[in-house]
């Protein structure tokens, strides 16, 4: 017996078609006695608990509170039975100086005291440190200054101290602590800041702080004085005094070491494959933050202590069978500190590179109280530069999560409200990604808390946290074990589901066809080809993407049927797409190129790990660094980080341009190429 597209036909041995046929039917990709075992035995209560002891901890990169957080780590991974091998601190230095790769290690600091004080037009305390640990810009130095204050608005342009005389004062404004402190204290002279947030969720929680940071860069860390953040209600108090004519003094006095060289701390633990191949699969998370802080990434952190404790004792116990691939979990500072890790580890790359970290699961803000928070749970796709099922696996987890009544005693009566979303960044996924490692990022969407002092262990709820252990649980223990029959099963689901992706990427060609005029048919019927023929391409590679977790025979014969499959649909669907062009006005028999000067030109990366935030702009002229805040210029976070995961020494600039506009949107080659050559002038790129 066969499936056969019109051109091949691939044999299918009968005992394949039984499972296809046994497959629709069983439903859930994991056993029923694995899914109830997890259930029983992940505890959102326990890892709760976790979340409150990791909020007592003023965690900022690279400080004393930090590393204190993760001895906590280290210790309940001891206790649980993890040996001295198998749980560890690997620390870095961080001294505001150091680079790894493209990225500035964070400075190293600790303040031990800290007290804002009016003096006039009364004496009030304002606020202190540490009982409120976001009330402290972080990254301030130790100080004691008594001054007038001066108001600037939002302080983080020129044109706010435009006829302002803020020599020697306080400045009090409204934008994010670091730019404001940058201005008004290394520019203009003022001796500190005081920062409130004035936006629609301040003046709805008037009392709320946000969490700001003097983030130095290397020449600045021997001038960073301090600051303070005030909630919307303290803040505006100070300007209404200030508008009415009244004198206001403050008096700020901070106490401590400040910024000084320390380290970065990164939590390892692992529980090692039983076949021994040297396979992982990464779960990580940030532990960083201020005191409290406890969705981001209290929440995360905890839910890894929790799984990790939990499938070492199932295993231990007999109860679980040992992982056939070792499962990694990586407690970080954000970014730099996985900046770090990434640097001293080469070895750490996807199957693409010839590497052997085959997923990542990135839990970054994952307990949210859903009827608290009004939010939902986030899953992000793996991006198009990285085709994979591990996106496939991740989403069927959750619904079945969806389908089980999940409660705790504490827990909340939350209905369980999940969606999966196209790639985003913002968290330590990116830097798996970049390594051509699928990496998927649980979050939630929307907080108001996020980054503020409402963000506080009793908007943390047991139910959603065990929700999220059992998603990432299952389905790294699922693709860990991954057997010849269950890889037959993936690959159903997933060209099921990947036949839904090339008809949404049909659907958008149609619609980029419909919204041309008569005079660029043509050009909007090459793009929508472009984006028909890249859907198809990466469904091809998650289905190629199994192998990664099992090439059984068998599984090769299931998988090049399905492509074939593939095939024939984007074929039907190009046909369509061509007389809808016509009756459009296209008078071409085949779709113009998409691009009439093709760029052949392959650039090359000379650095590991993604682009540090900012690059090409912050190492260029001021003249040329400009047209990156022009109308020119319009790439977004996300469409610039996969136009460099893109780069990989074989795609020419034309073809970064084709795939980089069918995953997001039609895009001009020339901003492309000078987002490129502006790479290359800094010396993170060259061209092959």
């Amino acid at each position: 017996m066969y499936m056969c597209t019109k051109k091949t036909r691939v044999m299918l041995p009968i005992v394949v078609l039984i499972l296809l046929t046994h497959i629709s039917a069983q439903g859930n990709l994991l056993s029923d006695n694995l899914r109830d075992l997890l259930h029983e035995s992940l505890s959102g209560e326990r890892a709760k608990d976790h979340v409150i002891q990791i909020t007592r901890h003023n965690r900022i990169q690279g400080s004393r509170g930090y590393r204190n957080s993760a001895q906590y780590v280290l210790q309940q991974l001891r206790r649980s039975g993890f040996s001295d091998r198998n749980a560890l601190v690997e620390s870095y230095p961080s001294d505001g100086k150091i680079h790894y790769q493209t990225w500035q290690s964070p400075s190293g600091w600790d303040l031990d005291y800290a007290e804002l004080r009016m003096l006039e037009p009364f004496e009030e305390k304002i606020v202190g440190y540490p009982e409120i640990g976001m009330s402290l810009i972080t990254y301030s130095n130790p100080g004691n200054v008594t001054a007038e204050v001066v108001w600037v608005g939002t302080g983080t342009n020129d044109e706010d101290y435009i006829g302002k005389d803020v020599k020697d004062k306080f400045v009090l404004a409204t934008g994010y602590g670091g730019s404001v402190h940058r201005l008004a204290v290394l520019k203009y002279g003022a001796k500190a800041v005081v920062c409130y947030l004035d936006d629609d969720r301040a003046r709805e929680y008037p009392d709320m702080l946000q969490y700001t940071g003097m983030w130095p860069r290397p020449d600045e860390v021997d001038k960073i004085t301090f600051g303070f953040n005030l909630t919307n209600r303290q803040g505006e108090k100070l300007k209404k005094f200030l508008e009415n004519g009244e004198k206001v003094v403050l008096r700020g006095v901070t106490t401590g070491a400040g910024l000084e060289p320390y380290f970065m701390d990164v939590v390892v633990a692992t529980i090692p494959g039983s076949h021994g191949s040297g396979e992982e699969l990464v779960f990580s998370a940030h532990l960083d933050h201020p005191k409290e802080s406890a969705n981001d990434n209290a929440s995360g952190s905890a839910a890894l202590l929790d799984i990790a404790q939990t499938i070492h004792k199932l295993v231990a116990n007999g109860r679980l069978p040992q992982p056939k691939r070792t499962l990694r979990f990586l407690w970080v500072p954000e970014w730099h500190g996985t900046m770090a890790y990434i640097d001293k580890h080469p070895e750490m790359a996807g199957p693409a590179r010839g590497g052997k970290t085959l997923a990542n699961i990135n839990m970054d803000m994952v307990g949210e109280h859903l009827e608290l928070i009004h939010s939902k749970l986030v899953l992000t796709r793996v991006p198009d530069s990285v085709p994979s099922v591990v996106n496939d696996v991740v989403a069927h987890m959750a619904e079945m999560v969806d389908g089980m009544d999940i409660r705790t005693p504490r827990g909340s009566l939350s209905a369980f409200n999940y969606r999966v979303t196209p790639y985003s960044g913002g968290s330590d996924h990116m830097m798996f990604i970049d390594l051509d490692i699928p990496g998927v990022m649980f979050s939630h969407s929307p907080d108001y808390t996020h980054h503020t002092s409402e963000d506080t262990p009793d908007k943390v709820d047991p139910v959603e946290l065990e929700r999220c252990e059992i998603i990432a649980t299952a389905a790294m223990l699922y693709l860990s074990n991954l057997e010849p029959e269950e890889a037959v099963q993936l690959a159903a689901l997933s060209a099921a589901k990947g036949a839904g992706r090339i008809g949404d990427g049909f659907q958008r060609g149609q619609s980029l066809i419909s919204d041309a005029g008569k005079k660029n048919a043509g050009k909007a019927w090459a793009e929508a080809v472009n984006v028909l023929d890249h859907a198809e391409g990466i469904e091809k590679g998650v289905l190629k993407s199994i192998y990664t977790f099992n090439n059984n025979e068998t599984v090769k014969s299931v998988v090049t049927g399905l492509e074939g499959s593939h095939k024939q649909q984007a074929k039907s669907y190009r046909t369509v797409l061509a007389a809808l062009a016509r009756k459009k006005g296209a008078t071409s028999k085949t779709p113009s190129a998409v691009i009439k000067n093709v760029d052949s030109q392959v650039p090359v990366r000379t650095t590991r790990g993604p682009l540090a935030f900012g690059l090409p702009a912050s190492k260029l002229p001021k003249a040329e660094a400009a047209w990156y805040s022009g109308k020119e210029f319009t790439l977004t976070g996300a469409e610039r980080f996969e136009l460099v995961n893109f780069v990989d020494g074989r795609m020419t600039v034309t073809e970064i341009r084709n795939a980089l506009s069918a995953e997001f949107r039609p895009i001009r080659q020339r901003e492309v190429k000078r987002y490129l050559e502006d790479l290359i002038k800094v010396g993170v790129m060259k061209w092959k």
